[in-house]
């Protein structure tokens, strides 16, 4: 672990604990390494944390919580949608999550980011709902076909009244690097939530898990990069 991420470990345990009260993270007591991360309802452990090493993929604790810290940094102007939603949307329908958005409203936010997993990658498609523009961010440039928000959210629009979105809405598809997929999808969501340009590609991904390593740990994004 010292290896992969620069960090010693020997001391991870007080550093964990020290943090319980300033980010609502807790940490079982178990002897290093057994141990987890809380954050709210997120709940992650050193298992999960090492999908960010080497070339590993990202599995749905990471995506999650991670997606929650975004949603954070936002002040919540930014939706974070769990990585099952869209699972779950294809295989029942809107009624499989209609449930899932009770105490939100989706159209009060300025931005929405949707996590997919198709099979063995990951990519991200956005809704912007002043702009009324949907975006699928996808670093293979597959996934276009297998994607599609637009009918959940008119289907939203219309359960929730809010009849001026249930039309007009268009799609934008974007390309990039073809590796790291679910690194990919949370730095292009990091970007988008803060709205910060994508200046990172391919080369950048190593220093960027370590980044989002760090930040999972400390339950909270860091302003510098």
């Amino acid at each position: 672990m010292k290896r992969k991420f620069n960090s010693d470990f020997s001391d991870r345990k007080k550093r964990i604990i020290s943090e319980v009260f300033r980010c609502r993270a807790a940490v079982i007591e178990k002897p290093i390494p057994s141990f987890q991360v809380v954050y709210k309802k997120h709940r992650l452990t050193l298992e999960d944390l090492l999908t960010l090493a080497d070339q590993s993929w990202l599995n749905d604790q990471v995506m999650n919580m991670y997606g929650e810290l975004i949603m954070e940094s936002s002040h919540h102007k930014v939706h974070f949608l769990n990585s099952f939603f869209h699972r779950q949307l294809m295989t029942k329908g809107y009624d499989g999550v209609k449930r899932w958005t009770k105490q939100v409203d989706l159209f009060s936010k300025s931005l929405l980011l949707v996590p997919v997993h198709l099979e063995v990658h990951w990519c991200l498609v956005t809704a912007d709902i002043a702009t009324k523009k949907i975006c699928l961010y996808d670093s293979q440039g597959n996934a276009l076909q297998k994607v599609n928000i637009l009918k959940y959210l008119m289907t939203e629009a219309k359960e929730k009244k809010h009849t001026a979105f249930e039309g007009g809405w268009t799609k934008v598809p974007q390309q990039t690097n073809e590796n790291d997929c679910g690194v990919f999808v949370l730095e292009y969501s990091r970007c988008l939530a803060l709205s910060r340009p994508f200046q990172f590609s391919q080369k950048d991904i190593p220093k960027i898990r370590k980044r989002i390593y760090k930040e999972l740990c400390d339950c909270k994004l860091h302003e510098q990069d």
